[in-house]
């Protein structure tokens, strides 16, 4: 992909920076950021900051942009307490309407926007996979956040600008994510699965992510909902056996329900994180025609394993 000119709200996190560095060399891509001050331009990378909440000088780089991505919102490994709570939907819903109205004031609005939501939409699911026609939804907290950033998406209206929703699975990657805390417990001998290890775990490679958004920019009839996961899920016990063999490792402790609780106390986060049964299938970018890099968990893993230095997954 070469020569489009690139928006992405929210882009200093995981999977921006996965982006910057698949699409940096031929692209030209603002980051809008709310570090402050803004980091330094480098090559064909510009940062911008933004508080995520009102419209700025920042607006005009969206004129003429191929593609806007939002990637905005307060990260969800945090305690659900009341405050992150109304953190986690205000800065996802305030986020979209504030680009909302940078694209009204454009002359030329961008080509295509898209808002990365999150496949923790669907229910927990050990019955059956989710997808787009057939998928279910509970009312927890977690489907909560996601209908409300979706329902306000969906309420703004630019008729100029193509709109795609992109429910995205568990993202891996070299450049963070997931991938560092469960190399870490491999490394220590604690990477066995988690709870029952029954719960599924779908997933989806960076360069898929890039590859998606890509299908979308060249297929001008792609709109609307679309998960964006591998066509393999696997489940917590596949994934974590996966990881030790990519790495080396050939044991490797379990932790029981009671053990994450405690865990998941002592570090501020919430075991919903790792016991949510998340089995999600892209049923509509498969129909499209789209083509995975890595479908399989054992190739993507070996990809990542292989442009990281060795002590990120072995003691020496």
């Amino acid at each position: 992909m070469k020569s489009r000119n690139i928006v992405i709200a929210g882009g200093a996190g995981f999977i921006g920076k996965g982006l910057v560095e698949e699409w940096g060399a031929n692209n030209f891509i603002v980051v809008l950021t709310r570090q402050q001050p803004a980091p330094p331009a480098h090559g064909n990378i510009t940062y911008l900051h933004w508080d995520g909440r009102t419209a700025g000088n920042w607006a005009q780089a969206l004129e003429g942009a191929d593609l806007l991505l939002n990637l905005s919102g307060k990260s969800v490994n945090c305690r659900y307490t009341p405050e992150n709570r109304n953190e986690i939907f205000d800065s996802r819903t305030n986020s979209t309407i504030a680009l909302g109205e940078a694209v009204k004031l454009c002359k030329k609005p961008p080509a295509l926007w898209v808002n990365a939501a999150s496949a923790t939409i669907y229910r927990h699911a050990e019955d059956r996979p989710m997808d787009e026609y057939t998928g279910e939804y509970h009312s927890d907290f977690s489907v909560q956040v996601c209908q409300r950033w979706e329902s306000v998406f969906n309420r703004l209206e630019t008729p100029q600008t193509r709109k795609v929703i992109l429910r995205m699975a568990i993202v891996l990657g070299s450049q963070g994510g997931v991938m560092e805390p469960f190399l870490n417990l491999a490394k220590f001998g604690l990477g066995g699965h988690q709870g029952s290890g029954r719960q599924k775990f779908s997933w989806v490679h960076i360069k898929d992510v890039a590859g998606m958004l890509e299908f979308f920019m060249d297929n001008a009839g792609c709109s609307g909902v679309y998960n964006c996961s591998s066509p393999n899920p696997t489940d917590n016990r596949g994934f974590t056996t996966a990881i030790r063999k990519a790495c080396g490792h050939y044991f490797g402790l379990p932790s029981p329900a009671w053990m994450l609780h405690m865990g998941a106390a002592l570090i501020g986060t919430e075991t919903e994180l790792l016991l949510k049964s998340r089995w999600v299938v892209p049923t509509r970018i498969l129909e499209a025609g789209y083509v995975f890099r890595y479908p399989e968990l054992k190739d993507a893993l070996a990809q990542i394993i292989s442009v990281l230095p060795r002590r990120a997954y072995h003691l020496v």
